[in-house]
């Protein structure tokens, strides 16, 4: 279900394609990707699959949670902004992907080999910390036409597999790699959010 249905839009929304959505849901897993390469090295030696594969799980259902919560929020407000959807829109991705970007260009961290290995209550924490840039997207979300449920799987999915990754890899594939990957992140929500402006406004001029 579109999140405009029932609303009076006078032009079309911007519509997420298959590709579109893809890089918007490997976007959203660059952050918690970055936070999890730094755990493979806290057991002291190399991390165990199916534990790797337990916290990207626990990380890719609350990334896949959030946007839901954020859509809810965003869609409640959309027939009182419908004249400024769009640049919601844009705000919203652009704002955050810029954050993204500028994590990004901070020092890595380095690896604590000698890491304890953390309890679940401390990895749900760190999953909801690293779920905020999805809550603000979900709100973004609400505005432009795509099925929330598919966003949201596709969100956690991309979660749960950069997580588990990042955590088998550990140390290996390094701090800076993780930073790059959240840069990379950045640079696709603002490209997303200047294409749900430009689609709009074209709309705009067409209708005009």
């Amino acid at each position: 279900m579109p999140a405009f249905s029932g609303t009076a839009i006078p032009v079309a929304p911007f519509i997420m394609t298959p590709a579109s959505l893809t890089l918007l849901s490997l976007a959203m897993s660059t952050d918690a990707f970055a936070a999890s390469i730094g755990r493979g090295a806290g057991s002291g030696g190399r991390p165990r699959f199916l534990n790797a594969l337990r916290t990207g799980a626990i990380f890719g259902a609350i990334e896949g949670i959030t946007p839901i919560i954020g859509w809810l929020a965003g869609a409640a407000a959309v027939h009182l902004v419908s004249r400024w959807d769009h640049w919601i829109a844009f705000v919203l991705l652009v704002g955050l992907g810029a954050r993204m970007v500028y994590a990004g260009m901070g020092k890595a961290e380095g690896c604590e080999e000698d890491a304890p290995r953390q309890s679940l209550p401390m990895v749900m924490l760190a999953a909801v910390a690293t779920s905020i840039d999805a809550l603000v997207v979900g709100v973004s979300l609400a505005f432009v036409d795509i099925h929330i449920a598919v966003a949201a799987t596709a969100i956690g999915t991309a979660t749960m597999v950069m997580v588990t990754l990042g955590i088998m890899l550990g140390c290996a594939l390094g701090q800076v790699v993780g930073k790059r990957a959240e840069i990379l992140g950045g640079l696709v929500l603002i490209a997303i959010g200047a294409g749900t402006l430009y689609q709009h406004l074209g709309a705009d001029a067409l209708t005009g």
